[in-house]
């Protein structure tokens, strides 16, 4: 199954923030719309970086609360993984397991299009695996 269903079901709805808010503004972007992460950009098409929560909290525990002062391009991941409408979500799990990532951002040609959390691939695998069981249940009982 293609990442373009996923995002079909969840929305393109993407929260960006730019390179020179601070870090604390970053924080209660974070807090407000209950997100793991937030696409660094300066116009919200095009990708600079990314920051999760995960970034935050190593800032803070190497630099101090002094982080908080800073602007979210000195704290983000500028190498960005990114994945396309057509990536198989099996491909997509797989990069996130491998590479240890939470958000991976959709790009179409080459604009931000959507992002995809691990949230968002459990809750599509769990469904699938739903229905599979209904299924099997409906054939095993004869439809009844």
């Amino acid at each position: 199954m293609p990442v373009a269903h996923l995002l079909r079901s969840k929305g393109d709805q993407v929260v960006t923030i730019a390179p020179d808010a601070t870090v604390a503004v970053t924080v209660a972007a974070l807090g407000e719309h209950r997100i793991g992460a937030l696409v660094v950009s300066e116009d919200g098409r095009h990708i600079a970086g990314i920051v999760s929560e995960r970034d935050v909290v190593a800032a803070l525990a190497s630099r101090g609360a002094v982080v908080l002062d800073e602007v979210v391009a000195s704290i983000m991941t500028k190498d960005v993984v990114t994945c396309e409408p057509g990536t198989t979500v099996d491909e997509l799990m797989a990069w996130m397991t491998e590479r240890r990532i939470r958000h991976v951002p959709v790009v179409l040609d080459g604009e931000l299009a959507g992002i995809i959390s691990i949230g968002d691939v459990v809750k599509d695998r769990i469904s699938e695996l739903e229905t599979e069981t209904q299924t099997l249940h409906e054939y095993i009982t004869g439809g009844r």
